[in-house]
């Protein structure tokens, strides 16, 4: 199993993007580049897209967004990221179905085919979006690897749910407000590594905005990785500077024979590995 080269981006939601091809192109290019660097994956933060909102007139902007997204962007991003050997994580970005149902979804383009994952849980603010899944498991490289968008990371059901489907690689876009919200987003990443014996990368939204969603934003851009022996010389809670603004870039190799090693090794404490009880829970009336 060959190593990943993985990059995972900062998005600046108040950097100076003259129009809404600019955005794109301003997308395109850091992809090209990490590419170009020789990376494998490339991510990039929750709801990045809402930076086109500056472009738009009326009170309906997540609506607009999408609609702007998806009918005059997403075209040519399809066609400039198409890439049999490559894949990228192209943050998120409002969805509006059929049914008029707006969804915090992720497009994601993997060694030429389409995938999306939509945001499962939502924080009071993103009162203009339905939540729900499923939550796709999808294969790169011989990889399982899933998107967990932001809340969802904080959500011990969704390690429940994985518990035993042999997930590589979780990828957390992530768009936090305070230190707070930094702190619970790398807390929970760090306990799904554990938990569910695999990598898992953040990377979040940064700068000030005039939005509703991202007026301000900062996060930092971590890898977290399994606290078992084949990863003992290795940084497992790998955690990058707070940024408050600008595109950042951390690129980072995974050798995905240490997962393959973690699985086939016994006799060492390893909470993925272990069936869990039924256990009930009584109030002592003392």
């Amino acid at each position: 199993m060959d190593p990943l080269n993985l990059d995972l981006w900062t998005f600046d939601a108040g950097a100076a993007l003259a129009d809404p091809a600019a955005c794109a192109d301003c997308v395109t290019q850091h992809v090209l580049a990490s590419w170009s660097d020789g990376a494998d994956l490339v991510v990039f933060p929750e709801l990045m897209w809402m930076v086109l909102e500056r472009f738009l007139d009326g009170p309906a902007k997540p609506a607009g967004v999408a609609r702007l997204f998806w009918d005059s962007l997403w075209p040519g991003l399809r066609k400039s990221l198409h890439h049999p050997h490559k894949a990228v994580v192209l943050g998120s970005v409002p969805f509006c179905d059929a049914a008029g149902v707006l969804r915090n979804r992720v497009p994601i383009l993997s060694e030429g085919r389409e995938i999306h994952q939509d945001k499962i849980h939502l924080t009071p603010w993103e009162d203009a979006f339905h939540g729900g899944g499923p939550l796709r498991i999808w294969s790169f490289k011989g990889l399982r690897v899933a998107v967990v968008v932001c809340l969802d990371i904080e959500i011990p059901e969704l390690s429940a749910a994985l518990r035993g489907k042999n997930v590589d690689l979780l990828l957390v876009p992530s768009a936090t407000e305070n230190l707070s919200g930094v702190e619970r987003i790398g807390r929970c990443a760090s306990a799904r590594a554990v938990e569910l014996g695999c990598h898992v990368g953040v990377c979040p939204l940064v700068g000030r905005a005039v939005s509703e969603l991202i007026d301000d934003n900062l996060g930092r851009i971590s890898l977290y990785s399994p606290s078992q022996s084949p990863f003992l010389a290795i940084d497992r809670q790998d955690e990058g500077v707070v940024h408050h603004e600008g595109f950042h870039r951390r690129s980072f190799t995974l050798d995905f024979r240490k997962i393959a090693g973690l699985r086939a090794l016994a006799g060492e404490t390893d909470p993925s590995k272990i069936r869990p009880a039924t256990i009930s829970v009584t109030d002592d009336p003392g």
